[in-house]
């Protein structure tokens, strides 16, 4: 490879035709505070160096094509990785059959999730903070991939830890009003606000789901600031890549 990047990758027994990764921030040509690999169009960066970084990503990959990049809202919008315009068109959960074109989403504290259908012949991507994750985008991504949740597997990557997580009463009311059994995911602190585990909310939706195989999880973007980029931690900030295809 004529570039290196620093990329994870999912330690979930997805078939061999499914390829995934989680890229980090080093590698790239951003300068701070987006340095160094940062793949985000929308951030404080200069277009030239996210356009570069880019391009190594492609390089060092070997990638099939340039990524189907989304413009995220944070809601549940899922399309058919096919059917992106590149930067343009709006949605946080994107899915394909069709070899050879990458889903991409992009997180600096948010949760990516992976799913696969056991067979390999269906894959989405999501990308879930606490407003997608309450409002169904693990649902409308499940009912895009047509199986039932017992043939799925998912991999949840890098998102802001338990112990960074502190939300207000609206966001455990918008989860535990739903479901009560996620008074569990919210620990409440001195300053009457709440440490929000992401994860629990997202195994427990995708348990909902019937999804039972679920992997990844326990990392945390914000106070891991060698590996990730992370909003919460400094605002102005990159954006790490998750990418998802098949071969």
């Amino acid at each position: 490879m004529s570039e290196s990047i620093s990329c994870l990758m999912p330690d979930w027994p997805a078939p061999a035709g499914v390829r995934a990764l989680v890229t980090t921030r080093g590698g790239g040509v951003s300068e701070p505070p987006c340095a160094s690999l940062n793949l985000g169009a929308g951030t404080a960066d200069r277009r030239e160096y996210v356009a570069e970084n880019r391009r190594r990503l492609r390089v060092a990959l070997a990638l099939p094509e340039e990524p189907r990049w989304l413009r995220q809202v944070h809601g549940t919008g899922i399309v058919a990785a096919e059917q992106v315009s590149r930067d343009v068109t709006e949605a946080d959960a994107v899915w394909t059959a069709c070899p050879g074109i990458v889903c991409a989403v992009l997180t600096a504290d948010c949760l990516p999730i992976f799913l696969c259908a056991g067979d390999g012949r269906r894959v989405a991507l999501i990308h879930a903070g606490w407003r997608g994750l309450a409002a169904g985008v693990i649902e409308a991504a499940y009912g895009a991939l047509g199986a039932p949740g017992e043939r799925l597997m998912a991999w949840l990557g890098p998102a802001i830890g338990a112990r960074a997580f502190e939300v207000g009463d609206e966001v455990r009311t918008a989860f535990v009003a739903a479901d009560p059994g996620l008074g569990g995911a919210f620990r409440a602190t001195e300053q009457g606000l709440w440490l929000t585990d992401l994860y629990c909310l997202a195994r427990r939706r995708l348990e909902r789901c019937g999804v039972g195989r679920v992997y990844g999880g326990g990392f945390c973007t914000v106070t891991d600031s060698r590996r990730f980029f992370s909003y919460r931690r400094d605002g102005r900030t990159g954006r790490m890549a998750s990418l998802l295809w098949l071969t």
